[in-house]
């Protein structure tokens, strides 16, 4: 294989989901693109590499001073919701039910892999609940060993600060059948359940 193509394919199989076949099914398309059209692929990944960076305030990504959930007036300052990635920000925001503020840690703890608190924004968190003016703070980190150990241990340090901290429910997923659901989805399905 040509070692420019090669390259190219290599660099796109370091994208998450993307395999060997489709990377290069990526680099051969990007090549058969027009020349001005490949570039702004290549610019505008270059611009969003420059312009983006985490917000000072709660880590998503942004391209102004702080991103458009900690400026935006209307938001409940005094509720936050605590995810691992930036990603997860625009997960919620789907939902169109939470209107509070986020605060993203960049990943889960793992003392196996060696990442503890310091390696996450888990002392800006504690440091923003310490400021005052925070009511409750909500768990949203994945339904996975990872994330429930990283829950545990912020309630563990946010509670002693007389502010509320909640966990998403998790459970049966939309559409979902008991039949195929697992024994732990099912039991933490039961454990959360409301009335009606």
């Amino acid at each position: 294989m040509i070692q420019s193509i090669e390259t190219l394919t290599a660099q796109l199989g370091k994208l998450p989901g993307v395999g060997r076949k489709t990377a290069q099914r990526y680099a051969y398309h990007l090549l058969g693109m027009e020349e001005e059209d490949a570039l702004e692929v290549a610019q505008a990944i270059r611009a969003a590499r420059e312009a983006v960076r985490p917000c000072p305030v709660c880590g998503t990504y942004t391209d102004a001073d702080l991103c458009v959930f900690c400026a935006d007036p209307a938001r409940q300052a005094d509720v936050i919701c605590v995810v691992s990635d930036p990603k997860d920000v625009l997960a919620m925001e789907k939902t169109r039910e939470f209107r509070g503020c986020y605060h993203v840690l960049y990943g889960s703890l793992s003392p196996m892999d060696g990442i503890g608190a310091e390696d996450l924004r888990i002392p800006e968190l504690l440091t923003r609940c310490k400021s005052g003016g925070v009511r409750e703070i909500i768990l949203a980190t994945n339904s996975d060993a990872k994330g429930d150990v990283t829950a545990a241990y912020l309630a563990k340090q946010i509670k002693p600060l007389g502010i509320v901290c909640t966990r998403i429910a998790r459970g049966i997923p939309i559409g979902g059948n008991l039949e195929y659901t697992d024994e732990i989805t099912l039991a933490q399905a039961l454990e959360g359940r409301k009335q009606m």
